[in-house]
């Protein structure tokens, strides 16, 4: 797990870009504090910060194979190389001279080209720079699990782990304008979806890509993966649970790999439950995590406490006060680069730095939702099938009336959904403003919906359910937009790997072929995922209800964090971009009651906070660059 940037010259330049990137790869020091390296030529300079945690005295960046012909950044694992390495060297002759992921992945390119990346099972974003050929190939995990930016400009080609460190490469003024299209987008789903950022210079290579580039042809992409879902009925319910059971564990098993000590995040949730069960088996000294908060109701911590009793591994837990969530936010928003207004984000932050004090690695359970059918929303076309049989002008007339009704009504936003095609009530898991809540943002466009962000994924399901089709749009927006980018950056920003195994290609393999009866039902979710877990996690946890990740944050908007709140919105120089006076009204309308919208509030507010630090550069963060134990 690193950072790497990268810059790839059209006119032979590079060398005169080197003090620049070697600068900008100090912005993410965090992402790999145990050392740091550089390669250049006239075509290319290539910059690399490590965390080690395979082949941990080898296996330096960038990384030269075939005599220096080619040269390597890596940001990820590779779980599969040892089986991969020994496939290359019986079928190919490769050579190798390090015991490392790394050097598998350039070495199954100079075998299979272009197709090595669909034998990679891992984690990953990396680019090869073929120095006699002048010319990169790279690309993007299955699920982007590993983010990679990207700058095209007449210069050349720039690519990096992280948006902060290729700023400075963006023409006037400095980082590129605020994409007002990206802002609306956030606004209503809470992160900026790909490939956009929020900055209009910077771009991201997209999950499940990879590309190539030279002076002469620029960047060109080119999709490896797209999900399919071969359903197939169940005719042996055991025998499907077991492939389950099996296939889980054997990515349990190889997500385990490392030179150092592996823990594992501990919820009250039966996905990282199933993860630390299974990892216990492997590890009998695991070391499990949790976070919680001191209000009741907003605490996951005794749930997880009696988990880990039951399973028998170590627990440690992290609490987190209203007064350090509201200091951690900026320096949160710092990390991100782009804003992600999902509260749940903060405490990770807080539960991976306490982490980091004992191991260097983590599992988490991220991924099981959208593979397996965890979310309630996935429900909703049950709730909603009397809607399917009437006339569209029926419908039409349902819609007309829910939006007469007094917002917060009972039964009002059931009455509009059940009214609209799924295509018009589905575009995430996310939905924070409406385009009808957005009058207060200045540079609103009627042009522009998020129909526009799933428009694409809709219409290469056309023959799929409704609920699959669901599944498919949210492993396009919400994960990759929000779940992966909270998973990458809180555990990056704390120097700590954290590793997914249900994002495991293997694992969605056998997810994909459920049939929908064995995902969602009318009475719970990741149905087969449940039933298949029986022996492995604890029957506290097997039917518990999903709760998400709760934050308080509609309490402390009222109490705690008011003041705040009210300094973060005079204090914005976004008057050009919102209505302050209609987000102020918005505040107080909270703390008056009696309807909630911390939601929105948190959306506006970290946007404003990240628009001090990246646009005003009013807001400076002090970023710490903490001593770990070397043992880890």
């Amino acid at each position: 797990m690193c950072g790497i940037l990268g810059f790839l010259s059209r006119h032979g330049q590079a060398a005169a870009s080197k003090d620049d990137l070697e600068a900008a790869l100090d912005l993410m020091r965090h992402r790999g504090p145990d050392e740091a390296g550089v390669w250049s030529d006239d075509d290319a300079v290539l910059g690399f910060r490590r965390l080690s945690i395979v082949d941990l005295e080898h296996s330096h960046q960038p990384l030269p194979y075939d005599g220096g012909r080619y040269q390597l950044l890596f940001n990820g694992e590779i779980y599969n190389y040892l089986e991969l390495r020994q496939r290359l060297i019986d079928e190919h002759g490769a050579t190798f001279a390090t015991e490392g992921d790394g050097e598998v992945i350039v070495a199954a390119y100079k075998h299979l080209g272009a197709d090595c990346v669909r034998e990679l099972r891992g984690m990953f974003a990396f680019v090869i720079w073929d120095v006699e050929r002048r010319q990169a190939f790279g690309a993007r995990d299955w699920f982007g699990i590993k983010p990679l930016f990207s700058v095209s400009n007449e210069r050349g080609l720039y690519l990096s782990s992280e948006k902060k460190s290729l700023l400075a490469f963006v023409p006037e003024p400095p980082g590129g304008r605020v994409d007002t299209t990206s802002l609306q987008h956030y606004l209503t789903l809470q992160y900026v979806p790909e490939p956009a950022t929020l900055h209009t210079g910077v771009r991201r290579i997209e999950s499940g890509t990879s590309f190539t580039w030279a002076p002469d042809r620029g960047l060109e992409t080119s999709r490896y993966f797209r999900p399919s879902f071969p359903i197939t009925p169940i005719d042996d319910e055991t025998a499907r649970y077991e492939e389950i059971r099996e296939v889980l564990d054997d990515s349990v098993r190889v997500h385990m790999r490392a030179d150092v000590t592996v823990g594992s995040f501990l919820s009250g949730g039966i996905d990282s439950t199933a993860i630390a069960a299974i990892a216990r088996t492997y590890n009998p000294k695991l070391l499990t995590f949790s976070v919680g908060f001191e209000r009741a109701g907003y605490s996951e911590i005794d749930v997880a406490a009696e988990s880990a009793r039951a399973l028998g591994v170590q627990h440690i837990t992290t609490v987190v006060t209203p007064q350090e969530f509201a200091d951690a936010v900026p320096l949160i928003v710092w990390y991100l680069d782009d804003p992600v207004a999902d509260p749940a984000l903060v405490p990770l932050y807080f539960v991976a730095r306490e982490a980091r004090k004992h191991v260097k690695v983590v599992l988490s359970g991220e991924g099981a939702d959208e593979l397996f059918g965890g979310y309630n929303i996935y429900r909703e076309p049950i709730s909603l099938r009397a809607f399917t049989p009437l006339p569209r002008r029926v419908r039409r007339a349902l819609h007309a009336i829910s939006g007469a009704l007094p917002d917060g009504m009972r039964g009002k936003d059931l009455l509009r959904r059940g009214s609209l095609a799924i295509e018009d009530r589905y575009y995430g898991n996310a939905r924070i403003f409406r385009s009808d809540e957005l009058a207060f943002l200045r540079t609103y466009d009627a042009d522009v919906s998020p129909q526009d962000v799933t428009r694409e994924h809709y219409a290469a399901t056309r023959d799929l359910d409704d609920v699959t089709r669901m599944q498919y749009v949210d492993l396009y927006t919400w994960l990759r937009g929000d779940i992966l980018v909270k998973a990458d950056k809180m555990t990056m920003a704390n120097s700590l790997e954290l590793r997914v195994p249900f994002l495991d290609i293997e694992v969605f393999k056998v997810a994909s072929r459920l049939p929908v009866s064995a995902r969602v039902t009318p009475d719970t979710t990741k149905y087969a995922l449940r039933r298949a877990l029986r022996d492995v996690v604890p029957p506290h946890v097997l039917e518990r209800r999903k709760l998400g990740f709760p934050v308080p944050i509609r309490h402390w908007l009222k109490e705690q964090m008011f003041d705040w709140a009210l300094d973060v919105i005079d204090a914005s120089g976004t008057g050009n971009l919102l209505d302050k006076r209609a987000v102020r009204a918005m505040l107080d309308a909270h703390r008056a009651g009696p309807l909630d919208y911390s939601r929105k509030l948190w959306t506006v507010l970290v946007f404003m906070i990240w628009h001090g630090i990246f646009v005003e550069g009013r807001i400076s963060p002090v970023v710490p660059h903490p001593t770990y134990p070397v043992a880890v």
